[in-house]
Formats: C-alpha cells, sequence, structure tokens
C-alpha cells in the first residue's frame, strides 16, 4: 500500500511540477531555475517507479534514497525561485506542501532500510 501512495503522489506532484515550469517560462520567462526545478521534481516519481519495480530491497531503498535527495533538492529550488518573487506565495504554498509531504514519507520509507 505505501508504495502505491508515494507512487501515486510522487506522480501527481512530477505534473504539479511540469505546470509550473510551464507556467514560469510562459509567465515569468525565467528558465534557468525553473529547469533545475523541473529536472529534480519530475526525478522524484521516476525513481519511486524504478524503486517500485526493483528486483532486490537494496535496489528499492537506493532508488528511494535518490528519490528522497531529489525532493530535498526541489525543496531547496522551490525556495529559491520563491524567494527570488518568480513563485507567487499560493503556488509556492501549494507545491512546497506536497514537496514536504513526499519528503516525509520518502524519509519514513528509507529509514525502515536498516530494519
Amino acid at each position: 500500500m505505501g508504495d502505491n501512495v508515494i507512487k501515486t503522489k510522487s506522480r501527481d506532484f512530477a505534473i504539479d511540477i511540469i505546470r509550473a515550469y510551464q507556467w514560469l517560462c510562459e509567465e515569468k520567462h525565467e528558465y534557468v531555475m525553473s529547469k533545475q526545478v523541473l529536472r529534480a521534481g519530475t526525478s522524484i516519481g521516476a525513481n519511486v517507479a524504478e524503486g517500485v519495480r526493483a528486483q532486490t530491497k537494496p535496489d528499492f531503498y537506493a532508488k528511494m534514497s535518490i528519490a528522497l535527495k531529489e525532493a530535498s533538492e526541489t525543496s531547496y529550488w522551490l525556495d529559491i525561485i520563491h524567494a527570488t518573487d518568480y513563485l507567487p506565495d499560493e503556488m509556492f504554498n501549494d507545491l512546497n506542501d506536497k514537496c514536504e509531504e513526499l519528503l516525509s514519507i520518502l524519509t519514513a520509507i528509507t529509514k525502515n532500510q536498516h530494519k
């Protein structure tokens, strides 16, 4: 069940990130930081999808750990883009809340690797 939740949430988040990237390019003409958040934000779900299909537990945890690192990077870029006034408060708050939720879930998953 946990795998399906993280897979669904990370996929939905990737879609939100893609839409934010499109908005940043079209409305704010911002192409550098938005590309960073696009890459990191969509990589979370890609790594989760690979991890869900992993053949071994170590491979599963390796992919989930990478997803966690990508979520951390996404959080960083969201903060920077918001702090430089490219991302409005409402959009930032929505994306940041979802990113924090992914961070919490992925942290819980990766903590279990040592059990």
